[in-house]
């Protein structure tokens, strides 16, 4: 005959005993996730007053909040009774599996902390990396947030990123504007650079330092190609690219300079 007084004592034994430290853990549990958001909302605040780089914000951010959680993870389980040196060797099992496991993420998190540690870009710079061009958005741990010109959102893995060519066009403040005009050789010469040269001074967002430059780059059988090089300031590059285009247009349609035209030989074989 089954002693259910037996089976009763066992029972309410073990809520007596384990009851109060299951119920103590959800409630540190809970009450420590909301004062880990807390403590991080917190540390995000000063890190802004303190003038952080947007750049570094998110990603101290996420380390201090993954810390966090992991000292509460251990404060719970030592609530449960459990025997925290068993608990760390199984974790360093289960750490070294994972790490395994995820070589890819791993090293794209180095790259998150190389990209911050060396800053070869910042949020806000417009960037061209991994086939990709566009404003930085967000750099994360794992990986970078970029906005195409057309409002594309790409995501870009750390570690690749870090490991990769970036053209950064945001770090210079000026920058050299080179635009090529091929014109017919039965031009003069002198004409058109007076043209260029009339274009150049009536710009005044064109600096005179370095000093802007006209000079000849090719010169083919039926064509010459000018070259103007010319300097500006970094947010001035895309509409003074413009502009200088347009203008130079209706400079030699004004002036009558001739455009190349391509001659081709059209040869007929006569069969015997």
């Amino acid at each position: 005959m089954i002693d259910f007084d037996k089976y009763r004592d066992l029972v309410t034994n073990f809520f007596l005993i384990y009851g109060i430290k299951i119920i103590s853990a959800i409630f540190i549990l809970v009450i420590g996730l909301w004062i880990v958001n807390r403590i991080s909302r917190l540390i995000d605040r000063l890190m802004v007053r303190e003038g952080v780089d947007a750049s570094l914000r998110p990603f101290l951010s996420n380390i201090f909040s993954i810390a966090l959680r992991v000292l509460l993870l251990v404060v719970v389980i030592g609530q449960l009774g459990i025997e925290m040196t068993s608990f760390i060797a199984v974790l360093g099992s289960v750490g070294l599996a994972i790490g395994l496991a995820l070589q890819g993420s791993l090293s794209n998190f180095a790259g998150g902390v190389l990209i911050l540690t060396i800053k070869p870009f910042r949020v806000g710079d417009f960037v061209e990396a991994q086939g990709q061009s566009g404003t930085v958005h967000l750099i994360n741990i794992f990986n970078t947030v970029i906005k195409t010109a057309d409002n594309k959102t790409v995501y870009i893995p750390n570690g690749p990123l870090a490991n990769s060519v970036v053209v950064n066009y945001n770090v210079e403040a000026t920058r050299r504007l080179e635009l090529n005009y091929t014109i017919s050789i039965h031009n003069n010469i002198g004409e058109v650079r007076q043209l260029l040269q009339s274009l150049i001074s009536e710009d005044p967002r064109i600096l005179k330092e370095p000093a802007p430059a006209i000079v000849v780059t090719n010169f083919a059988e039926y064509a010459i190609t000018i070259t103007l090089r010319v300097w500006c300031k970094r947010e001035d590059y895309g509409n003074l690219l413009s502009d200088l285009n347009e203008r130079a247009k209706e400079a030699f349609d004004a002036a009558a300079i001739q455009m190349p035209v391509p001659r081709r030989e059209v040869t007929s074989k006569v069969m015997e």
